[in-house]
Parts: structure tokens; C-alpha cells; sequence
């Protein structure tokens, strides 16, 4: 008997419940337009909100940094691997955060998991948003601390549970603040306010805000004008780079990269990768990335506009990221094969990613669409509108 038979079965069983996923076939960098399973079609699906990933300047950092420094670092950071390209770029992100360091990280899962792990132990308590990412989830489970979630954006439900929670050695809390399926986004200002009424620290995890809001696209915390104590960010997404990082105090990034075992037991990111990141970061920060976070909230204005017109209901303050809520799992990704036939990659969600009934197309935008690419995603949609249901309105996010 082959000890790997039950797979199989679990295969099957996703299959039946419509949740066996499979990887799509993407040819071309992530523009607005690409080919997937060889279909060609408008890109819905990328994080790269700023279109920067196929930029030339990129690969012209990378093609230098690799003649270099080679192409891999052969090592973890703390043994052989700590090469000038990462150095340079942990100092250019903690100028960006205007922090006094950053740790570089070779994925945002790895610097949430890691830094969670970090901080925390079963002595301790976190108190974490109902639709944070996976990756916080894990990384409160890794750090075996107590556990509290709060309904989502809520923060008088929050300061109830801070209040009641028995002691704990540390606390911890720890957000979104663009929520990375719904679009929408936490009360950073409240937070900050628990967080130093009750001695907590306070985590935010900036993934889909970084280069895209506040000044410069600093994240939502820059624009909230507050300060957390952990802040963590992605160079994979509006940057059009990799890797993640976690910026904060000296004595904070010195701990981390002691005990953040996803940092401490891995091999380096290569130096190419680094060399990358930091040169989006400059292009992100400067007026091209200035120029193309003004045309993305253009393309946001205009898609949340055409989406009212198709009697869709829209959030009050809309982001680039837009769920078009269609509930059941199969009617989910019907509708984004559907749409895939049409011309228009907007890819299906579905639990675990999301709630159960609460599967959804996901709509990404792009600064570099153009407002044909737009209208005849809006057409699309007119179309198969009888696939999907209004969005509702979003929770209220004001204590």
C-alpha cells in the first residue's frame, strides 16, 4: 500500500467542495496585459498597483548587482550571507519609514511569521483583526501566545477585549491597514490610542498600502501621522520588486534578526533581489511613483463610478483593491472563467483565503491600465452581471 493513497482522497474531496485550485499558465511580465492559459486578457489579478515589476531600471539594478555579487548569497545573513547590497537597502527603507532601522526579510509571510514568533510567547497576549492574513495568523499561532479576535475594523469591540483579557507578560496588537481582500481599511488612529492606553505594542502590517497611500506612499500610518511600534511592509507588490521587511527601533530589528527563526535559519536573498527592491523604492518615492499613484486613484475614481453605475454598491472610501462579492464558491470562479473568456483576469477567492460565503472576484488595479482596459472590464461585468450579487456595505469602522 502506498503510504501517499490518501492524498487522493483529500484531492477529491477539495474537488467536490469546489476549492481545488490549480495554477494558471502566465506568459509576459505583470502589465496590464498578459497572456494566461493562453488566452490573452487584461490584467486584474497583480498586485503590482504601480506597474513598476517590468520597469528596465529593475533589471538594470539587478544585471549589475549580479556581476557583482553573484547570483545567490550562500548563506544565512548572520553567517556568510549579510552582502552590501541588503545593508544598503535596509538603510534606504528605514529612511522610507522614517524609522530608525529596517530588517530585509525574503517574504512578507516570513517577516510576518518570524516577527510574531519573535515577540511573543505563551505568556503573552495578541489581539488580532478577524480578517488579518494568513501569515499573521500563523504567526500567532507559532508563538503559542493567547489569542484574542476582534471583529473586523472594530475598535470598540478591541478595547473590550483588552479590558477583560487577563494579565499577560506582553501584548501585542496587530492589523492590516489595507485590508488585502476586502479593500478596505483599519482605525489606525484608535488602535494607537488602545495600544498606548493598555501597554500594548502596536503591529501593522502595510502590505497593500505600501507605495500606494499616504505621503509618498508610505503606508496608512504615515497618513494617520502615527507611528507603530512594528510596521511591515512588502517590496513584492506596488514596488514590482520582492521580498518584505519589518522597520522599527535599533534595539527592535537587532532583536529580530537574533530570534526571528524564518530569518535566522534561512539563506539570504540573493543580493540581485535586494539591489532591486531598493531601486523600486527610489522610482516608487520619486515623481514617476508620484505620477503613477495620482493615474491609479484616477483608475479608482473611475472603476468604483462605473461599478454604481451597474447598481453595485461601492465602499465610501474606495481602494485599488475591489471585491465583487458573489457569495457561494462554484458561482465564484464560473464567473472568473467566464470573465477569463471575455478577456478579463480577475481571479476567483474562495475560503480558505476568505470566510465561507463570502467568495469573491477580486479586482486589482493598475496605474498603467488604460481607461478602455476599464470600460470593457465594466462591459464584462454588465454581462455577466446574474453571476454575481451587490457588494454590501462595508462595517463601520468608527468605534
Amino acid at each position: 500500500m502506498n503510504p501517499l493513497d490518501w492524498i487522493d482522497q483529500e484531492l477529491a474531496d477539495l474537488e467536490s467542495q469546489g476549492l481545488r485550485r490549480r495554477m494558471r499558465n502566465v506568459v509576459g511580465p505583470q502589465r496590464a496585459l498578459l497572456r494566461v492559459d493562453g488566452i490573452e486578457a487584461i490584467n486584474f489579478s497583480s498586485n503590482s498597483y504601480l506597474g513598476l515589476s517590468d520597469h528596465p531600471e529593475l533589471a538594470e539594478a539587478a544585471r549589475a548587482v549580479l556581476t557583482e555579487e553573484g547570483a545567490g548569497a550562500g548563506a544565512s545573513r548572520l553567517i556568510a550571507g549579510n552582502q552590501l547590497a541588503h545593508r544598503q537597502l535596509e538603510t534606504a527603507i528605514a529612511r522610507f519609514k522614517s524609522t530608525p532601522a529596517a530588517l530585509f526579510f525574503n517574504s512578507g509571510y516570513q517577516a510576518n511569521v518570524g516577527t510574531l514568533q519573535a515577540l511573543l510567547g505563551p505568556e503573552d497576549a495578541v489581539f488580532s483583526d478577524t480578517l488579518n492574513h494568513a501569515s499573521i495568523i500563523d504567526g500567532c499561532r507559532l508563538a503559542r501566545a493567547q489569542v484574542h479576535v476582534y471583529r473586523h475594523a472594530d475598535a470598540t469591540h478591541l478595547a473590550e477585549l483588552l479590558s477583560k483579557a487577563p494579565p499577560a507578560r506582553r501584548r501585542l496588537i496587530v492589523t492590516e491597514s489595507l485590508f488585502s481582500m476586502d479593500g478596505d481599511r483599519a482605525p489606525l488612529t484608535e488602535l494607537a490610542k488602545l495600544a498606548r492606553s493598555h501597554g500594548a505594542m502596536l503591529m501593522v502590517d502595510e502590505a497593500h498600502a505600501t507605495g500606494v497611500l499616504g505621503p509618498d506612499g508610505r503606508g496608512l500610518a504615515a497618513a494617520a501621522g502615527i507611528v507603530p511600534d512594528i510596521q511591515m511592509g512588502t517590496l513584492g507588490k506596488a514596488m514590482g520588486a520582492a521580498g518584505a521587511y519589518i522597520a522599527g527601533s535599533t534595539s527592535l530589528i537587532e532583536f529580530l534578526f537574533n530570534k526571528a527563526r524564518s530569518f535566522v535559519f534561512t539563506t539570504a536573498p540573493p543580493a540581485a533581489m535586494a539591489a532591486t527592491a531598493h531601486r523600486a523604492l527610489d522610482l516608487a518615492t520619486g515623481p514617476l511613483g508620484r505620477e503613477r499613484r495620482a493615474q491609479l486613484m484616477l483608475h479608482v475614481k473611475h472603476f468604483h463610478e462605473g461599478l454604481r453605475n451597474l447598481d453595485v454598491p461601492t465602499p465610501s472610501d474606495p481602494s485599488h483593491i475591489i471585491p465583487l462579492l458573489v457569495g457561494e464558491t462554484r458561482r465564484a470562479m464560473l464567473l472568473s472563467e467566464r470573465l477569463l473568456r471575455a478577456g478579463i483576469f480577475a481571479h476567483g477567492i474562495r475560503p480558505p483565503t476568505v470566510p465561507e460565503g463570502t467568495s469573491r472576484i477580486r479586482f486589482s488595479l493598475m496605474a498603467t491600465h488604460t481607461t478602455s482596459q476599464l470600460e470593457r472590464a465594466l462591459s464584462a461585468l454588465a454581462d455577466l452581471k446574474v453571476l454575481f450579487r451587490p457588494l454590501p456595505a462595508p462595517p463601520s469602522t468608527t468605534p
